[in-house]
C-alpha cells in the first residue's frame, strides 16, 4: 500500500513533513530551523493542532531513526525465510577477525560467495543497507542473504579460516 507523505513549509519555523496512518492519524516531523526536532500526533483533518508533541534531542532522533530503520529491515527480511533456496544469517564478527577495523568491502562478500550483506547490527544500533567503506567493528554481526552454502563460506571468510 502507498504511504502519503506531505511537506509543508512553516514561515520562521521550520518544515514539517506529515505521514497519514491507515487508521487516519497523522504523525508530523518537524525539522526545527535551529536544528530541532518534534514529533506530533495530529487529527488527520487539522495538521496544526497536535493531540502530542514530543521534542526529540539529536541523540534520541538518531536513536528512532536507527529502530525504525532495523524494524523495517527485519520485518523485509522474515519474508526470505519462504524462498526456496535462499538463506539469512545473522554472523558474529569476532575479535580476531581480520576485517576487524577494515571496510565492509574488503570481504569481498559478494563476489566470492554470491552473498548479500544486507545489515550489520552493532549493540543497539542497525546499519541498513551497508556500503563498501563501512568500517567493521568486533562485536558487529553481519546480516546476510545467500545460498547456504554461500553463508558457510561467508563465515569463513570473515573468521579468516
Amino acid at each position: 500500500m502507498p504511504v502519503h507523505v506531505e511537506r509543508a513549509e512553516l514561515p520562521g519555523i521550520g518544515i514539517r513533513t506529515d505521514l497519514l496512518t491507515k487508521e487516519g492519524r497523522r504523525l508530523s516531523v518537524v525539522s526545527l530551523r535551529d536544528g530541532g526536532r518534534e514529533v506530533a500526533l495530529s487529527d488527520e483533518d487539522d495538521p496544526d493542532r497536535a493531540d502530542e508533541t514530543i521534542v526529540l534531542t539529536d541523540d534520541e532522533a538518531n536513536a528512532v531513526s536507527e529502530m525504525l530503520g532495523g524494524a523495517h529491515i527485519i520485518t523485509q527480511l522474515a519474508g526470505v525465510q519462504e524462498v526456496p533456496g535462499l538463506h539469512m544469517e545473522k554472523i558474529p564478527l569476532r575479535a580476531d577477525s581480520p576485517y576487524v577495523g577494515r571496510a565492509l568491502g574488503d570481504t569481498k562478500a559478494r563476489t566470492l560467495t554470491r552473498c548479500s550483506i544486507v545489515a550489520i547490527v552493532r549493540a543497539t544500533e542497525v546499519v541498513p543497507a551497508p556500503e563498501p567503506g563501512d568500517l567493521l567493528e568486533a562485536g558487529d554481526a553481519l546480516v546476510a542473504v545467500g545460498t547456504r552454502e554461500g553463508l558457510d563460506r561467508l563465515v569463513r571468510i570473515v573468521s579468516g579460516d
